[in-house]
């Protein structure tokens, strides 16, 4: 065994490194959570006003579609330039603008005039938000060893479900008592309260985060001294067998790999999650509302412990490509039988699926981020990890479009073919996440030794 990765495991193994951990664990996760809780809800609140906005305001399924996906286009737009301004500002600083200044635009939602006005909004929001999750990996991933990282990436998607699951009932209970208010729609209280719990969120986060270890009060000397050691150690390794700057990480091959996993993971999450209130309507029978709402929050009820302990469990090289396979083609399964079971009328059937389509991709985010981190430091993780996230998320465009179109195409007034369609990209995903078995770098082998 080499002195690196004896010297790895010696940091590991320390009371004081695990200590440390704990207490970072403690002191930076539930901020970070509730930044991604209030993210994910304003990019997919939508969902809940998207007949309201028919009605009210004229605007169709396709500007619908367009306004839905176009977010993504701004959010990669900046990604990068957002990324590399993270890394000249702090994390403390950058992170609490990209909320409040989301949550600002967001609010901007219950103005809405027409299909012009909902589009523009949709496109200034992505810009906005551009920069938060991957600014939240690169934070993470200074913060953390490699050993624990996915725990702590589950940790962080976990805000994921909690949006839905919480968010789901609180945009249909804001729907249901704005519309007894006069003069106001349902659907804009939502926008506009939803709007402010970022900005809140954003003021919160400049006083709770920690730029990095160093800047720690809540550690002591020797708690600081084992986590900069072993990041440190880690950061060496990724410099020597990974690429060094902005253009090198651009034109990495594995980079680019990875963007293609992530764009077909993104595929499946917004296919579900833009059209799931509006697929559970359908389903059961429901208007849009409150108990459609709590039944949309069921399926993240149980993502939550999918996501948590899947995460937790794969904390070595061959666990997490296992798992990640085995999670896309669930995925994908599950989408085609969400699709099945709402063409033949099977209500529970169909949220079953939807259930396990959630806990499946829920669970993957946090194994697919574990690979980039392992080889990309600096500027090059700035870099390499704001080009997956922009162009993967890419699949948040792509997914309304997509199903939009496959059901004008084959006259689907269910939608069913649309949600089959959803359901082919993550069976690519599975192919390309089992054929990480050829890539090796000293970043994993100190992490299975």
């Amino acid at each position: 065994m080499s002195v690196a990765s004896t010297s790895t495991k010696e940091l590991l193994d320390s009371p004081v490194l695990k200590s440390a951990i704990s207490k970072a664990s403690f002191r930076l996760m539930p901020m970070l959570v509730i930044l991604y809780v209030v993210a994910f809800l304003d990019r997919t609140n939508v969902g809940f006003a998207e007949a309201a906005l028919g009605v009210d305001k004229g605007i169709t399924a396709g500007a619908y579609a367009l306004g839905a996906g176009i977010f993504f286009i701004g959010y990669a737009l900046f990604e990068i330039p957002s990324n590399l301004l993270l890394t000249k500002f702090g994390a403390k600083m950058w992170l609490a603008r990209i909320a409040v200044t989301w949550g600002i635009v967001s609010a901007c939602f219950a103005f809405v005039q027409g299909e012009a006005s909902f589009i523009i909004l949709r496109f200034l929001l992505g810009v906005t938000e551009a920069g938060l999750f991957p600014g939240v990996i690169m934070f993470l991933a200074a913060w953390f060893p490699n050993k624990v990282r996915v725990k702590m990436f589950a940790i962080f998607y976990l805000a994921q479900p909690f949006s839905q699951m919480m968010g789901a009932p609180l945009s249909g209970w804001l729907i249901n008592i704005g519309d007894q208010v006069p003069g106001v729609a349902g659907w804009q209280v939502m926008f506009f309260v939803e709007g402010l719990l970022a900005v809140l969120a954003g003021i919160a986060a400049f006083f709770f985060l920690i730029n990095s270890p160093q800047d720690a009060k809540f550690l002591s000397k020797e708690e600081k001294v084992a986590l900069t050691d072993v990041m440190a150690l880690e950061d060496t390794v990724k410099e020597e067998s990974g690429p060094r700057g902005v253009l090198a990480s651009m034109r990495n091959g594995k980079v680019w790999y990875f963007t293609i996993i992530y764009f077909c993971l993104q595929i499946a999450v917004y296919g579900v999650t833009f059209y799931l209130p509006q697929q559970v309507s359908q389903l059961t029978g429901q208007k849009v509302g409150l108990a459609v709402g709590l039944l949309t929050a069921i399926p993240w009820f149980f993502g939550i412990f999918a996501c948590y302990f899947i995460g937790k469990a794969a904390n070595t090289v061959l666990r997490r490509r296992r798992w990640g396979t085995a999670l896309f083609v669930s995925t994908g399964l599950c989408i085609f039988g969400s699709a099945w079971s709402g063409a033949n009328h099977q209500p529970t059937l169909g949220i079953i699926f939807i259930t396990l389509a959630v806990c499946s991709f829920l669970a993957i985010g946090p194994i697919a981020w574990s690979y980039p981190t392992a080889f990309l430091t600096g500027t090059a993780a700035a870099a390499g990890i704001g080009l997956i996230n922009s162009l993967g998320n890419l699949g948040g465009f792509v997914a309304p479009i997509l199903r939009t179109s496959v059901n004008e195409m084959t006259a689907s007034d269910t939608g069913t073919m649309g949600v089959y369609a959803l359901g082919v990209l993550p069976f690519l995903a599975a192919i390309m996440m089992f054929g990480t078995r050829a890539f090796t770098n000293k970043a994993d082998e100190l992490l299975d030794k």
